[in-house]
């Protein structure tokens, strides 16, 4: 049995921990990630400098939590069921649906903008962006293309190219709007369509008889 006095130090550290990370997801969005220091993290929790380097040792360590924490409650694409014994439009359909579901969602779409503003000044961000999220979801994605391609649902090629070509028709439409916060990324109702317009345009590249 674990001593109470642990477990409460325990839930207190992870309380702790967590409010320093949605301090900084706010600030990150609010000023980017120049423009936010280490201490207006520490001041907006009301802790010092030193006890949220206890939790992150940098900044970076703790974009990185802030990334998680995102891809943790909006990456549902990173764990969606794509069964093989399903035809090959029937699991992309649902796959795209989740896929630009979550992309379009505020905090991702916000995540997207600070990763890119902040690109050229701290490259290593787009990484740690890169590698939490789109590298797992498309890796996933391209083993289960690549067994279709071997029972000849899909015709033989690269699988992360085939991969890449679908989230690219699947982001073609409302997610470019969404990205600039136009007015007609606010149609969420379009989604459908055109994820059915991506799988369309997907297979007829990419099914079996493409490769005739």
């Amino acid at each position: 049995m674990i001593p109470a006095g642990t477990a409460d130090a325990d839930d207190a550290a992870a309380m702790r921990r967590k409010a320093f990370v949605d301090a900084a997801r706010e600030l990150f969005f609010a000023n980017g990630y120049a423009g936010t220091t280490m201490s207006s993290i520490a001041s907006k929790v009301g802790g010092s400098k030193t006890t949220l380097w206890t939790y992150f040792p940098s900044k970076e360590d703790l974009f990185a939590a802030v990334v998680d924490g995102i891809v943790e409650q909006y990456g549902d694409a990173l764990t969606i069921e794509l069964p093989l014994d399903q035809p090959v439009p029937d699991v992309l359909r649902r796959f795209g649906m989740v896929l630009m579901t979550k992309l379009t969602a505020a905090p991702l779409l916000s995540l997207y903008r600070l990763v890119v503003g902040e690109a050229d000044r701290f490259p290593h961000l787009a990484e740690t962006f890169y590698d939490r999220g789109p590298r797992r979801g498309k890796a996933r994605a391209a083993a289960w293309v690549t067994e279709k391609m071997v029972r000849g649902e899909i015709r033989m090629g690269d699988p992360m190219r085939a991969v890449q070509q679908f989230a690219g028709l699947c982001q073609s439409g409302l997610y470019q709007f969404a990205i600039l916060n136009l007015p007609e990324s606010r149609d969420l109702g379009r989604l459908q369509d055109e994820v059915d317009a991506a799988v369309d345009s997907f297979y007829r590249a990419w099914g079996p008889e493409a490769a005739a």
